[in-house]
């Protein structure tokens, strides 16, 4: 079956979503043990999340690059999540969608979250025809997605060893077997038409 090319697919809940972000270990340590994102976390800094495991192993090199060593699942509200996506910006300019550079670079000056599709990645992490969505949160986005969205922290720092583990030798069922199940997400339609996505 043919994947839509903007399609948002992420492991979810009835009310919660879950995205991956990679940090090194004090930042990561930090935040497991406070249960939040606290120093030396800085809420200043724009922060990518990321609905794909796959994309966030692409990105991390399963947990092995530097400054990325600790890999969390993040799970925040679904309210919070699309409130995201409703005040984004693509982080480039499409003419499609905006009437002119100008209009655009207002609409990225003024909003919180920047959003941009980037080829999704198979298990081995070559790229797909279809894209994986990359949410960049800002100012007032930072401050709700840590003190209003999240859910939950969790080390998946291990999982994503395993899997390469996995495909290291050569097992690839197994190393499918331990990947988050990600499934489309039922975006509301007029967040989806904000990011440009097809809905499930």
């Amino acid at each position: 079956m043919t994947v839509p090319a903007h399609q948002v697919r992420a492991d979810f809940t009835a009310d919660t979503v879950t995205v991956y972000q990679a940090y090194p270990p004090e930042i990561a340590g930090a935040a497991l043990a406070a249960g939040r994102f606290v120093p030396p976390f800085k809420r200043e800094r724009m922060t990518w999340v990321k609905p794909s495991f796959r994309w966030m192993m692409y990105r991390c090199g399963w947990g092995t690059k530097p400054g990325q060593e600790r890999v969390l699942a993040v799970e925040i509200t679904r309210s919070g999540f699309e409130w995201a996506l409703a005040h984004s910006c693509p982080s480039s300019f499409d003419r499609d969608r905006y009437p002119d550079r100008e209009t655009w670079s207002r609409r990225l000056r003024d909003s919180p979250v920047r959003v941009q599709w980037d080829p999704e990645r198979s298990l081995r992490l070559a790229p797909l025809p279809h894209r994986s969505l990359q949410v960049g949160l800002s100012g007032e986005a930072v401050r709700r997605y840590v003190d209003e969205w999240l859910v939950a922290l969790t080390d998946v720092t291990a999982t994503a060893h395993a899997v390469r583990a996995a495909l290291d030798a050569g097992d690839d069922a197994a190393a499918e077997a331990l990947l988050p199940p990600e499934r489309p997400y039922p975006l509301p339609p007029d967040v989806a038409a904000v990011v440009d996505a097809t809905i499930p």
